[in-house]
């Protein structure tokens, strides 16, 4: 199972070329993982941080493949590659027309109340699990 969110492109994530300043595409990754966390486990940003608790991010690995424009509507997919005691990995994929314009793993550490890594709490583990791919 996957998760899946449009973007469209604006104004705010370009450069004077008028095409994606590639830092933007990082706030984006963040936001398709925020909206996923809340939409599709059921423990947003939100909770997580008024229990003082979080999910940083801890590796990146990106490929642009193709620049997005203004106005563009990126189809954004993030699935589950790896789910260990305390971390996980996300595969992020951005497309728009058909064209894959950027790919990205992001390993994010969930963090306790004592800001170490902590296990996934049970429920948690199961709906991370539910959206990891088929090797």
């Amino acid at each position: 199972m996957s998760y899946s969110r449009a973007i469209r492109i604006e104004f705010n994530h370009c450069d004077p070329a008028g095409i994606v300043f590639y830092p933007r595409y990082y706030e984006m990754t963040n936001s398709v993982i925020e909206n996923f966390f809340r939409d599709a486990i059921g423990w947003p940003f939100e909770a997580m941080m008024a229990a003082g608790e979080g999910v940083p991010t801890v590796r990146i690995e990106t490929d642009f493949r193709a620049p997005s424009r203004l106005g563009d509507m990126l189809d954004w997919r993030l699935g589950v590659t790896r789910l260990g005691h305390a971390s996980v990995t996300l595969r992020l994929g951005a497309a728009c027309d058909g064209q894959t314009r950027l790919g990205a793993l992001i390993t994010l550490v969930r963090l306790g109340a004592d800001h170490r890594p902590a296990p996934w709490p049970a429920t948690i583990r199961d709906r991370l699990a539910a959206h990891q791919e088929a090797p």
